[in-house]
């Protein structure tokens, strides 16, 4: 069953992207999920967003740490390649990519992983942290073109707003 984003989210699509069920798209825990129009060589390179309130302190950087955790108890081997915060004081993120090994649908596949995490306070009560995450997946042969593709979506992220008020 699909997650619910602690905080709502508006963004655009790439071009030939297409939305996918996540329970279908073997993401159960994901809020949502798009797929690219063009598989490679069996698997299909898709773009992932979660999210979950995070009042503690733990920084960007530790919560990457903690996703890379996770995944390396699913995948043959996980190296993070590259990492760095981006964003502003106002707007924090962090950015980190993967190396990963891992068999899927029974195969053994080399990916990689683009994660993006952004921190969005409650306007409300600016004490209440919410971290959304995007992921891109795809091929290791794949990815040079995806990853383009992913980061015209991630500048297209903000809050959602409430275009009635």
């Amino acid at each position: 069953m699909p997650t619910t984003l602690p905080v709502p989210v508006q963004f655009e699509l790439p071009e030939g992207w297409r939305a996918a069920p996540p329970d279908e798209a073997g993401a159960p825990g994901a809020a949502f999920v798009a797929r690219h129009p063009q598989p490679d060589a069996g698997f299909t390179a898709n773009i992932t967003i979660d999210g979950e309130y995070r009042p503690d302190a733990a920084t960007l950087s530790e919560i990457a740490h903690e996703s890379v955790e996770r995944l390396s108890q699913a995948a043959t081997s996980v190296e993070v390649t590259s990492h760095r915060e981006i964003g502003s004081a106002d707007a924090p993120g962090f950015t980190q990519t993967l190396a990963v090994s891992a068999v899927v649908g029974g195969v053994a596949r080399d990916l990689v992983q683009s994660q993006v995490y952004l921190s969005m306070l409650d306007v409300a009560d600016p004490r209440k942290r919410s971290v959304i995450r995007l992921i891109l997946t795809a091929t290791a042969s794949q990815y040079p073109d995806a990853v383009g593709d992913f980061q015209d979506f991630v500048r297209t992220v903000r809050p959602e707003t409430d275009a009635a008020s």
